[in-house]
């Protein structure tokens, strides 16, 4: 079988993000800020959605987390390497159009997510205000990249080792005391959404999220990531991955994203006992 997609650079981003430029001839002609790959690391692997960070004319990079397996197998790969194949662009682009003033929050890695759509945003014409939260200044990615992609930027962190001490909550509550937005996007760990969209409702602003739920197709044909919005089922793979925060179930997004944790924990555990034994031969 002919590997496709070479890997062009890799880049630790903190201790557990790591960001990829992968040579393309076809994805990024069409995609847009929102999109999605989904990634098979070997043809014996799961398939992953990894969401699009950047681009150009011969390439696209994309940032992940190492949580588990798969994306332990990926890290193992280095510029030179070469991943087994990518389908995208998947998903609905984020609606970007007739907004003036807009608030983007990203939380964690998600901010991998966001940070495209502030980019594009920010370069034509909108007033973006950008906020960005960790758990501690060792876990900051893109701070210097929103900066330059940003009217403002607050950086946030659970304990106060960089930027402000607190929650991307607080941040966001004093800017929408101050001034009214067209629209805030929020997209981050689970939690963090809920709560954003349960504070944007409070002033009537409207709010979009970005949904990373569990996907194996990406075209719609698996269920795997069935969420409810508005009492309705939807497919975040096709119907989103964006959508209005204040009809999302979270609490029963949350539960369905947890059903194989066990699974993949166990799984993650072997792999790393199988890689420890290999390199001590």
């Amino acid at each position: 079988m002919i590997n496709l997609y070479k890997i062009l650079e890799k880049t630790s981003l903190n201790p557990t993000v790591v960001l990829m430029r992968i040579e393309d001839d076809l994805i990024h002609i069409n995609s847009l800020p929102g999109q999605f790959v989904i990634i098979r690391v070997d043809d014996r692997g799961e398939r992953i959605p990894l969401t699009i960070y950047d681009k150009d004319d011969h390439s696209i990079s994309i940032i992940f987390q190492i949580v588990g397996k798969t994306t332990q197998k990926l890290n193992q790969l280095n510029a030179g390497d070469y991943i087994n194949d990518i389908v995208g662009p998947l998903g609905e682009p984020t609606d970007l159009n007739g907004l003036n003033k807009v608030i983007v929050v990203g939380g964690g890695v998600g901010c991998a997510i966001a940070f495209p759509i502030a980019k594009q945003l920010f370069q034509s014409g909108v007033d973006v205000t950008s906020i960005i939260g960790f758990r501690n200044s060792d876990l900051v990615i893109l701070e210097n990249e929103f900066k330059l992609n940003s009217n403002r930027l607050s950086l946030m962190t659970d304990d106060g080792s960089a930027g402000e001490k607190g929650f991307v909550t607080d941040s966001l509550r004093k800017y929408l005391e101050s001034g009214s937005y067209d629209k805030v996007i929020a997209i981050g760990p689970i939690p963090m959404m809920k709560f954003v969209a349960k504070l944007t409702k409070e002033f009537n602003t409207k709010t979009i999220v970005s949904l990373n739920s569990i996907m194996v197709d990406g075209t719609g044909m698996c269920g795997g990531c069935r969420v409810t919005v508005a009492g309705e089922s939807k497919f975040a793979c096709v119907d989103g991955p964006d959508f209005d925060a204040h009809l999302v179930d979270f609490d029963e997004l949350m539960r369905r994203n947890t059903a194989y944790s066990d699974f993949e924990k166990a799984s993650h555990k072997e792999y790393c006992r199988l890689l420890q034994v290999a390199k001590n031969e």
